[in-house]
């Protein structure tokens, strides 16, 4: 499942209006079910550390503090951190260890299986973390399409939709609607002038840097004895 927090147009801009100005602030998927593992993760984590700190004898308070340093930001990589960041000129996609932005123009597709991914036109590809496939709900989703569409024939076969009926609308996985919606803008927006530029990468160091510290501290104390 995934969330798409959409805001509202700047009434008043800040930048100087123009072709090369977005239409909306960026649009953010997350994953909510990713977000409510995450806590629960950190409070089991921190009610169990905690009270090791605090009751613990001998070298169990520097363990439980190198653990805690160790899976802390590990949790909050994989499941708190992921998002992605869309509006008209780039995407921008924060996965656990990186943030890549992608200008649309530099974006050559977008692309769903067992995962949600992005290619750029090197050839590159980079996993969508904050939009994970759900085979479930997706299975789910061509379940109830069926439905929609055999109602539909049998409307059709004894004389059309009746009066004041409304059809339903057919419904998609929330990760498969995401990405549906993100290739619609890729389309639109591919050839503009705004949405060209480098595909950067950036190494999320206030990730990596806490859990290594975390690891060396544990592997030490654990050789020490």
């Amino acid at each position: 499942m995934t969330t798409p927090e959409r805001q509202s147009p700047d009434p008043e801009p800040s930048q100087p209006s123009g072709p090369a100005a977005p239409q909306y602030q960026d649009r953010i998927y997350r994953s909510p079910a990713g977000i409510i593992g995450g806590v629960l993760l950190l409070a089991i984590i921190g009610w169990l550390g905690v009270d090791a700190v605090v009751a613990g004898e001998g070298r169990t308070p520097w363990l439980s503090l190198a653990t805690m340093l160790l899976l802390v930001p590990l949790v909050v990589a994989y499941t708190l951190r992921p998002a992605v960041y869309v509006n008209d000129d780039r995407l921008r996609v924060r996965n656990p260890f990186r943030v890549i932005v992608l200008p649309w123009g530099q974006v050559a597709s977008l692309r769903s299986g067992f995962s949600n991914e992005v290619i750029d036109d090197s050839g590159t590809k980079y996993q969508l973390w904050a939009l994970p496939v759900s085979l479930r709900a997706r299975n789910k989703a061509a379940r109830h399409e069926a439905r929609v569409a055999a109602r539909a024939a049998r409307g059709e076969s004894g004389g059309g939709v009746g009066r004041g009926v409304v059809p339903e609308v057919p419904r998609q996985a929330e990760s498969d609607r995401a990405m549906a919606e993100m290739r619609e803008l890729l389309e639109r927006r591919q050839d503009a002038e705004a949405a060209q530029g480098e595909v950067t990468v950036r190494w999320a160091y206030e990730i990596a840097g806490p859990a290594v510290a975390g690891a060396v501290l544990l592997a030490v104390l654990l050789a020490v004895g």
